[in-house]
């Protein structure tokens, strides 16, 4: 059989909660991260936490986007579905190309599974109007039943391999080493070696099905990797690379870190994954509410320490009377927030930017507070590094929104040389200073001096109440409330940020496309898409949003046409138009829970220039 070169390959791995679709789509990613391929990621999973087997509102999805070069998001359709169920094919059908392989498993399309997923007959494919020359059909539950025999598992620990057998049969068509998902396997079963020998089993066995029937529809294939910078690499989430972006920090400020949180989707692995690692100096502490896991963190802060808060929206509404306790007391402290769709308990799965304006301003009083988005997976692992680089030398509280997309979502992460990064020097108090020093005394960059305690002849409190800038004690002096809340403002102000980026066609554009945080890959993708076209097109991508770069006024009054787009009704909009004097631009908003589409965006876009 032939095999076929691609540049890119959209798969999309699809089934009920319990068949293990997050595990087999994680494990190709970190096969093709580690071969060298670029990867972009999108698991998509119900809110339900077991949803009825074989319904409809209870298929789990995974996305990945594999190509030779850069690519920037997981795809807006797929090349191959595997559907592990009827309510799969039903459901996820509607993101794949037309001409897509399909792969099935026919043990899971039983007269009751067809009824669960509401097909009207038996011919589930000519309802839905799919080739059945694209379709693999295999009995994949009976083959794991009998891979298994006499592995001494019971049915139940059987039938949660199958996706294993899926997976072998992926790897197969697109020609991957089986040895990465081998390692893979043994080092997550580490404790359990007869699960991760019998799942390896079944691997091999969906593998050796492909090659022994020539399943597929026409090639197998292959996808090389070009332009990678040599390095070590892994398929790592946006919430592990904020927890090690955490940890580099703290290492490289020579401090302990700090996470209070509780629980709440999606951050939570935020905490599990800093919970592994006591050996380098990281306390974790899962508290009994979200304004708990903030006011300890406040006081790992005061204490001394690199200290982190984790949450998503509604999180931050529970923290902010904390969160403004920092500012006050002028302490430096990371809130992370993975945003998600909203108001209330909204779609905790899934993604939106709908946080932008309450962490710029959903607090009490004048409490500035620097913003910085993250604007992938792999970003997150700077992004967070920055937050603790600015909040440790401005003694403040800095924000850092993800979201669900970005935050469940992988890429290919080169493992990073801490020596590259910049260092990290916080505003500890001179010696020189003892005998003279008040609390709220500043460097000549306006930033409070920080006494840890401990230090003798510096000892000091912070409150909640205004203090006097000059003695550090409580005051209700108007003129010095004034004084103080300027000098915290300033302090913001003074914050230094990289310049606002353009991309694309810079000097010239007929339009600037302008965005945050995750939606960069889909607005990237879109603008290549344009300039393919023949059109003039730019994007500025704001990662930091409170100081906005110097220039950024300068950028977007550049162009002839701007339209800013965002996964909200609209704040970052609101947000410039107050910031850039006369700014009125074209608005993209989208509020659907689920990443842009590259195709509907840049029909958007046409339709504005075409004005």
């Amino acid at each position: 059989m032939e095999i076929k070169d691609l540049k890119q390959v959209v798969i999309r791995f699809s089934g009920d909660s319990g068949d293990g679709m997050q595990l087999a789509g994680n494990i190709f990613s970190t096969v093709s991260a580690t071969v060298g391929n670029d990867i972009s990621t999108f698991p998509d999973y119900p809110a339900d936490i077991r949803a009825p087997q074989g319904s409809l509102t209870g298929v789990s999805g995974f996305q990945v986007h594999i190509g030779e070069d850069k690519v920037y998001t997981p795809g807006d359709e797929c090349d191959v579905l595997v559907a592990m169920n009827a309510a799969a094919l039903k459901t996820q059908y509607r993101y794949a190309k037309k001409g897509a392989c399909i792969i099935i498993d026919t043990d899971s399309f039983g007269p009751k599974d067809l009824e669960k997923a509401e097909f009207k007959t038996e011919d589930y494919l000519g309802e839905m109007g799919i080739d059945r020359d694209f379709v693999i059909a295999a009995p994949i539950t009976q083959m794991v039943k009998d891979c298994l025999a006499d592995s001494g598992m019971d049915n139940k620990a059987i039938l949660k391999c199958r996706n294993m057998f899926a997976l072998g049969l992926v790897c197969w068509l697109f020609n991957r080493d089986l040895s990465i998902a081998e390692n893979f396997l043994r080092e997550k079963f580490s404790k359990k070696p007869d699960i991760a020998e019998n799942n390896i089993k079944v691997i091999h066995a969906g593998y050796d099905f492909g090659h022994n029937t020539h399943s597929s529809v026409g090639n197998t294939y292959r996808i090389e990797s070009k332009n990678k910078v040599k390095g070590r690499y892994m398929d790592i989430t946006g919430n592990k690379a904020t927890a090690y972006g955490l940890i580099a920090a703290a290492e490289k400020a020579g401090l302990k870190l700090y996470l209070g949180s509780y629980p709440i989707t999606p951050a939570t692995d935020i905490l599990h994954e800093l919970s592994k690692h006591k050996s380098l100096g990281v306390t974790t502490v899962q508290c009994e509410d979200e304004i708990a896991g903030c006011s300890s963190a406040v006081g790992a802060a005061f204490a001394g320490a690199l200290a982190a808060t984790s949450t998503s929206g509604p999180g931050i509404c529970l923290k902010s009377e904390a969160m403004n306790l920092a500012v006050i007391m002028e302490l430096p402290l990371v809130v992370i927030d993975v945003q998600r769709g909203g108001p209330a308990t909204g779609l905790p799965t899934k993604s939106e930017q709908t946080d932008l304006l309450q962490v710029l301003f959903g607090r009490n009083g004048e409490s500035p507070m620097p913003v910085i988005a993250a604007t992938s997976p792999v970003d997150c692992f700077d992004a967070a590094y920055n937050a603790c680089k600015i909040a440790l030398e401005h003694m403040t509280p800095v924000v850092l929104l993800t979201d669900g997309y970005v935050a469940n979502g992988s890429g290919a992460f080169k493992l990073p040389d801490l020596s590259e990064y910049p260092a990290i020097n916080p505003p500890y108090v001179p010696e020189e200073k003892l005998g003279q020093w008040t609390p709220y005394m500043r460097n000549d960059d306006g930033v409070r001096y920080w006494a840890v305690p401990g230090r003798e002849g510096f000892t000091h409190i912070l409150g909640g109440l205004e203090k006097d800038d000059k003695t550090g004690a409580i005051s209700t002096n108007p003129e010095n409330h004034d004084l103080m809340t300027r000098k915290r403002q300033q302090k913001i102000e003074n914050i230094i940020v990289p310049d606002l980026e353009v991309l694309g066609d810079k000097e010239d554009a007929d339009l600037l496309i302008v965005g945050f945080g995750g939606t960069f890959g889909h607005l990237h993708a879109a603008m290549d898409t344009l300039r393919e076209e023949g059109r003039k097109v730019a994007l500025a991508h704001l990662k930091y949003i409170n100081p906005l770069p110097k220039n950024t006024a300068e950028v977007l009054k550049r162009y002839k046409k701007v339209v800013v787009a965002e996964q909200n009704m609209g704040q970052l909009a609101a947000f410039l138009r107050m910031k850039v004097d006369g700014f009125t631009p074209y608005q993209f908003n989208q509020v659907k829970g689920q990443p842009f589409n590259v195709a509907e965006i840049s029909s958007f876009f046409r339709s504005v220039m075409n004005k």
